[in-house]
């Protein structure tokens, strides 16, 4: 399920309009969110590139680096103060997962319970995993714009759709990858039945 540009569009300026406003956290979340459907993902993929140990862990100076290589204009203090709220444990590092969990948007338990199902279905195999080849049968291009205009086959819709996730090059998408993505389409749909129908409809299910 892609977003039009229509939608595209109205996220960004939905979450541009919100930089300025609230905590910290959610400043820098507005600041995250203000880049589209794909601003999650985007900062996902950031983080693993600058956890070059491989844990999973940033200490505040690879945050402080991830933050400003990102764009996000926020001055030392405000920076601290995130990154203080984001390391629950208070051990002075945050995981990946504090990391993404404290930036997507509020997303609903049958939400995420939707999305998991979808995932789920891609996954036969059960490995947490799906490459280009588990897209065919499953998820259905018809509701793409651009393969009902005719501009794109349904092998390019996959493709793009595809691009859309911080997957590993070899084209692999892993369940936090596919999550991510569909955060983003979350926060752009405020009603939750054209939601479900949505999800619905692009999974088969």
């Amino acid at each position: 399920m892609s977003l039009t540009e229509e939608q595209q569009e109205a996220l960004k300026d939905k979450y541009e309009h919100l930089k300025e406003e609230g905590t910290p956290l959610e400043r820098l979340r507005a600041g995250v969110m203000s880049r589209g459907v794909t601003g999650i993902k985007t900062i996902g993929v950031l983080f693993r590139r600058i956890d070059q140990n491989g844990d999973k862990k940033l200490h505040f100076y690879e945050f402080d680096d991830a933050i400003n290589e990102y764009g996000i204009e926020a001055d030392a203090a405000t920076k601290q103060e995130c990154f203080n709220e984001m390391d629950i444990e208070g051990n002075g590092v945050v995981s990946f997962d504090e990391f993404l969990i404290a930036l997507r948007p509020p997303l609903s338990e049958s939400r995420l319970d939707l999305i998991n199902q979808a995932f789920d279905k891609l996954d036969a195999s059960g490995t947490g995993e799906v490459t280009v080849c588990d897209l065919k049968g499953v998820y259905s291009a018809d509701y793409h714009p651009k393969f009902q205009s005719g501009e794109w086959t349904e092998e390019e819709v996959f493709q793009y759709w595809l691009q859309q996730f911080g997957g590993d090059e070899d084209g692999t998408v892993s369940r936090e990858d596919f999550v991510n993505y569909y955060v983003g389409v979350s926060s752009s749909i405020d009603d939750d039945d054209y939601f479900v129908e949505m999800m619905k409809s692009a999974w088969k299910f």
